[in-house]
C-alpha cells in the first residue's frame, strides 16, 4: 500500500492546521506557503477533507478551516481515505486475485508489511506527528491493559 501524493499533503497540512491554529481557523494561503505546496492544489484537498469530516471550513476575512475531530483521535487512515483505501491489502505485483490460496511470489513477504502499514496508518493519530512520535512510542512501549492481555492469550 503506497499513499498518494494528495494523502501525503493531506496529513502534512493536517498536522500544520492542528499545531498552528489555537483554535482560530487556518486559511489556506498560510498552509500552503508553511509546506510549500500549490495553493488550488492544497485548497481542493482540504474542501475534501471537510466534506468528510475531518476538517471544518469557514467562508469570509476570518475564515479558515479547523479540525473538526481533536487530533489525539483523528488517525492518519481517516485523513487519508477521502484519497486512498489504506485499509486494503493490494497485491504487490498487481495480481487480482492475490490470496493464501493463490499467493504471488511476494505475498508471504508482503502480507506482513502490507498489514504493519494499516497498523500505522489506524493506531497513529495526528496527535503522535504533532509530539514527534513520543505518543506513539509511549503507546508500543507500555500499551493499554486491555493490549497486553489480548497479547498475552495471543501467546
Amino acid at each position: 500500500m503506497w499513499i498518494s501524493g494528495t494523502s501525503q499533503y493531506a496529513i502534512r497540512a493536517v498536522v500544520f492546521v492542528a499545531g498552528a491554529g489555537g483554535g482560530a481557523p487556518v486559511r489556506v494561503g498560510e498552509v500552503a506557503k508553511a509546506l510549500q505546496v500549490p495553493r488550488n492544489y492544497l485548497s481542493k484537498t482540504l474542501h475534501a477533507l471537510s466534506r468528510d469530516g475531518v476538517l471544518t471550513s469557514t467562508r469570509g476575512p476570518r475564515g479558515g478551516f479547523r479540525l473538526a475531530v481533536p487530533p489525539g483521535q483523528l488517525t492518519l487512515a481517516r485523513v487519508a481515505a477521502p484519497f486512498d483505501d489504506v485499509d486494503s491489502k493490494p497485491c504487490l505485483l498487481g495480481r487480482t486475485q492475490c490470496s493464501g490460496r493463490r499467493p504471488c511470489a511476494a505475498h508471504a513477504q508482503w502480507g506482513a508489511v502490507s498489514a504493519a502499514l494499516q497498523q500505522f496508518f489506524s493506531r497513529t493519530t495526528i496527535a503522535d506527528l504533532m509530539d514527534g512520535g513520543r505518543r506513539a512510542t509511549a503507546r508500543r512501549l507500555h500499551p493499554p491493559a486491555a493490549a497486553r492481555r489480548a497479547r498475552v492469550r495471543d501467546t
